[in-house]
């Protein structure tokens, strides 16, 4: 569509950019002939500009009574014209304001309506980003701000004037630089006034300023300003020695700086934020003095890495504080110019009452660009919704000395949790978008950190260079006068003469140029001498005037003459500011994962207690729902259980302990123990293949809490066939969803136990019929992975491996081995021993040094005598922990295959020989066999509660059956 336009004279032309056609001609566009619409010469004398609104396409309102008019007139004017001037490309001629009240005196501008839409969008879209939203690499201020400085500076409000008034200021800015509203201009002014958004304030405000809360200034008229010393020093120093350009206002009544001389690059101190047209920008504020020392290291080391500039600059310094969360987002934003900076507020944790153990977390830094308020009313928010736990109380204590926010915590919430749900759920931890975007050349641009430095070190060379070249010359200027008032006090009386002489000043000037060569300034600067400046003494003051300005002359010339110099004069400026204005880093950086939060940070790291069934259902429950009971009890059932199902392991763990499952066939799998959904004790379970990826008929037949994959720790593997392996701990730190291989197996065995263990361990090995062996760790080699292992005992007849337990270096260390021969020694009664579990109930304590050690592939000692229907459940190497009178304290669980659950004290089984059938420990007449058994230490159990509470540490592991039921 083709678009022609009458203009009176080339200034009109500017109306084009808001011509706009809408919905409205479109729907009139029917009843019109298809030529050119003329509008008829009697609407130019009217001298008013026919405009088309535009309006939405589904808009019903109808057209303006002016709109009507023009289209009938033009409908009438086409059909007196008949056919005339129709070139049948669908062009609109307009016919806009004309330059006199009779006829065309104007011009018509033919140009294409998308052409023209363009032109006009994109001559707005840069007014906004040159002249309102973008800041200025150089300066680093955008234009308000920049009229806001100068105008306070001609009012001559500087740090040491009294304030004024800020209506007063604002009024200045209106009337002579920045023809918009008074509240953008207030506006600007209080921020770059509030020390909580700029890290550097540029004005010195006196009043209400606003706050971090969010509460809004007082009125112009009431507030009052002056600049700060640091603004002066920074931003206008140089401002009259002609350092940078001088452009016209809005109406060329005056001139305004098109640039401050900034002796630093504010765009980086103070940062800027701000949103144009199809763009904007959001840059972080730093610390003055690291900004010094970095230009300093790029000024010494022009090719300096990204990575040799950050030692000098690590990160952000943003006014409120705070601590920024890891360097990777800094690294990108100052590479690319684009990152996001991860903040957390700053807390502390308190004790309030250290009876009750009741604590609160403190709050006393807030992320950037936060609101305080905001930050309390959303605390509250979820405290009442019950989406954030643990806190009984929250209140503001903030005043002048700084901000405090206390959370109080309920008795036994975990501080560390609180504090990560608070992270998690509320703006305490919050991300600032580096969005990098200046002004430079006129022109928007993306750059990141070296790119803004070097374009501030190439303004600032040239500021250098326009000031030396200022002061040049007027020192030049300056040297040729005192040298021709010199020449004047050296021939006194000849100059005395001729202006005695002279008939008038020009003729006294005249004869001064012609006697003594000198130039017009010269020779009016000796008339305008004073009879008092003719004594010896101010003789000797301008030959030292002359001789001073000599020197300046050649220090600007050598100045000018070499690039070098003039950095070292910035560098030697920055210093200056930095030895004055510099402040110590307000954020902190932690290095951290970027502040990324996970399931793992907000779940306490609790106690808990893991059960599972042969056929791979697992629950999770609390450590203290099962109480303490006596030997010979029947226990508490641990639920309902399926069809034809038994169970296999109970352990007990930690939430945040990574769970190692191993399976029958050799593979394992791993998970955090948080992710197994917690149940009651009568629940049934979640089946393990919603949590790992298990094959059909692959059953979990050892489970393996770890907390930390240590590598001076091994897993001890021990199959069915009785093969025995040694894998590294931290073989398994890295396992995929899919399990890896742990051992390899001969046709027809299982992997049936895995115990963790170090080299200078013993490891206790019994057989389903009551063989025990002791062998050193350290004999067993390690081997990788996909290893089959060596036989770990010789098993006769049908006999198969039935447990297997650690025995700690410690213990080891203390314990004198003594031979069989020796049945009444005195050390037959004492510590550890080996405690026997039977299928059938049965148990006994056996003295450990009643075995001796021996190398692997050996029968070993007979431990239990069995009744021919009995065999061995599990065996533990307990007197780890030992009460008062030199008992152990440690409990034994008992689970049977019906999953009735007992707890007794191991203090409770007598200790007898190696040959005894042991005492009954469990009443199986209705609930089959012993199923699986675990030994927890019970050394920090609260007597009163006797339970085996959160403070209860593992000390053996889960033993399960060698057979099936």
């Amino acid at each position: 569509m083709k678009l022609s336009y009458f203009l009176s004279d080339p200034s009109s032309m500017a109306l084009s950019s808001g011509l706009r056609f809408s919905s409205m001609l479109l729907r009139y566009r029917p009843s019109l002939p298809l030529a050119p619409t003329r509008f008829p010469s009697s609407l130019s004398h009217r001298r008013s500009e026919l405009r088309f609104l535009s309006g939405s396409p589904s808009s019903s309102s109808p057209p303006s009574r002016n709109v009507r008019s023009a289209v009938i007139k033009s409908r009438r004017s086409d059909d007196a014209d008949g056919d005339e001037g129709q070139d049948g490309n669908g062009s609109v001629l307009v016919k806009g304001r004309v330059g006199n009240a009779g006829g065309d005196g104007g011009r018509v501008v033919p140009t294409e309506l998308h052409k023209e839409a363009t032109e006009a969008y994109m001559a707005y879209a840069m007014s906004v980003l040159l002249g309102r939203a973008l800041p200025d690499v150089r300066d680093g201020l955008k234009p308000v701000h920049r009229r806001i400085l100068f105008a306070m500076h001609e009012l001559g409000l500087s740090s040491r004037k009294p304030f004024k008034k800020c209506a007063r200021v604002v009024g200045e800015v209106l009337g002579k630089f920045h023809p918009h509203g008074d509240t953008a201009v207030y506006d600007s002014l209080v921020r770059m006034a509030q020390d909580f958004s700029l890290r550097c304030p540029l004005i010195n405000g006196h009043g209400n300023f606003g706050s971090i809360d969010a509460d809004p200034p007082a009125a112009m008229r009431y507030t009052e300003c002056r600049l700060e010393a640091l603004a002066e020093a920074m931003l206008l120093a140089d401002l009259e020695q002609d350092t940078v350009d001088f452009v016209p206002n809005f109406d060329n009544s005056q001139k305004e700086p098109s640039l401050l001389p900034a002796r630093l690059p504010t765009l980086l101190l103070n940062g800027s934020s701000g949103i144009a047209v199809g763009m904007a920008t959001n840059i972080p504020p730093h610390n003055l003095g690291e900004l010094v020392d970095v230009l300093c290291a790029l000024i010494h080391n022009p090719e300096a890495t990204l990575q040799e500039l950050l030692e000098y600059m690590p990160g952000p310094d943003f006014p409120t504080g705070g601590v920024i969360m890891g360097n990777i987002g800094i690294l990108e934003a100052y590479r690319t110019g684009r990152g996001r900076v991860t903040v957390r507020g700053k807390t502390e944790v308190e004790v309030l009452d250290s009876k009750t153990k009741r604590a609160a977390i403190i709050i006393k830094e807030i992320p950037y660009q936060t609101n305080k308020s905001a930050l309390v009313e959303k605390i509250a928010e979820l405290v009442e919704s019950k989406s954030l736990d643990g806190i009984s109380d929250i209140r503001d204590e903030s005043d002048r000395s700084g901000m405090r926010i206390v959370i109080e915590l309920k008795r036994g919430s975990d501080p560390l949790i609180v504090l990560n749900n608070l992270y998690r759920l509320t703006s305490l931890q919050s991300g600032f978008s580096c969005n990098m975007v200046g002004i430079l050349d006129r022109q928007p641009k993306l750059m990141g950190l070296r790119e803004l430095l070097q374009a501030f070190l190439d303004f600032r060379c040239s500021v250098i260079e326009r000031r030396a070249r200022f002061k040049l010359s007027q020192a030049q200027e300056r040297r040729h006068i005192v040298e021709g008032i010199v020449v004047g006090l050296d021939n006194i009386d000849g100059v005395i003469r001729i202006v005695r002489e002279a008939l008038s000043n020009a003729a006294a000037s005249a004869g001064l140029r012609n006697e003594y060569n000198l130039s017009e300034k010269q020779a009016e600067a000796i008339l305008d001498i004073n009879l008092r400046r003719l004594t010896l003494l101010e003789r000797k003051k301008f030959v030292d005037e002359s001789k001073s300005l000599m020197e300046q002359i050649s220090k600007l010339e050598e100045l000018l003459s070499s690039k070098k110099h003039i950095l070292q004069v910035i560098e030697q400026e920055a210093i200056e500011l930095k030895n004055k204005f510099s402040s110590p880093r307000r954020s902190m950086l932690e290095d951290s994962d970027s502040g990324q939060l996970e399931d793992i940070d907000v779940i306490p790291n609790e106690e808990m207690l893991l059960v599972l069934s042969e056929k791979g259902y697992v629950k999770r429950m609390k450590p203290n729902t099962f109480n303490l009971q006596n030997r010979g009890t029947i226990g508490k059932s641990i639920g309902k259980l399926r069809v034809n199902d038994a169970m296999s392991d109970f352990i007990v763990c930690r939430a945040h302990d990574h769970i190692l499952y191993f399976s029958d066939k050799g593979i394992v799998y791993s998970a955090r123990a948080y992710k197994i959904p917690e149940c009651t004790r009568t629940a049934a379970g979640t089946p393990l293949v919603q949590i790992l990826s298990l094959t059909d008929g692959e059953r979990i037949t050892s489970v393996i809490p770890v907390s930390d994959f240590a590598g001076d720790q091994f897993l001890l593997m021990l199959t069915m066939n009785g093969y025995v392996k040694k894998v590294s701990l931290s073989s398994f730190s890295s396992i995929r969803s899919t399990g890896i291989i742990a051992i390899q197996l001969v046709p027809g065995d299982e992997l049936k136990w895995v115990r963790c263990c170090t080299n200078d361990d013993l490891v206790a090995m019994a057989s389903q019929n009551g063989m025990v062996t002791l062998t050193s760790c350290e004999t067993i080699r390690a081997q990788g992975r996909n290893t089959r292992g060596a036989v770990a005992m010789r098993l006769k007849g049908e006999d198969k491996i039935a447990s297997m337990d650690i025995i700690p270096a410690a213990k080891r260390k203390e314990l004198e081995m003594v031979t069989e021969a020796n049945p009444s020694s005195t050390k037959r009664l004492s510590g550890p021993w080996l405690l026997f579990l039977s299928e059938s109930g049965f148990g006994k304590r056996v003295p450990l040094s009643s075995f001796r050690a021996s190398p692997l592939n050996r029968v070993g000692l007979i431990g239990y005598k069995f009744s021919a229907e009995d065999r061995l459940a599990a065996v533990f190497v307990v007197g780890f922990s030992l009460a008062e009178d030199g008992e152990s304290d440690e409990q034994v669980v008992l689970v049977s295959q019906s999953g009735t659950v007992n707890r007794i004290k191991v203090r409770d089984v007598s200790i007898q020989s190696r040959y005894a059938r042991g005492v009954i420990l469990m009443r199986l007449d209705h609930t089959g066999k012993i199923q699986s058994a675990s030994l927890i230490s019970a050394t920090d159990t609260d007597p009163e509660e006797e339970i085996a509470s959160e403070a209860a540490a593992v000390h053996g592991q889960v033993s399960s059956l060698g057979a099936s039921a």
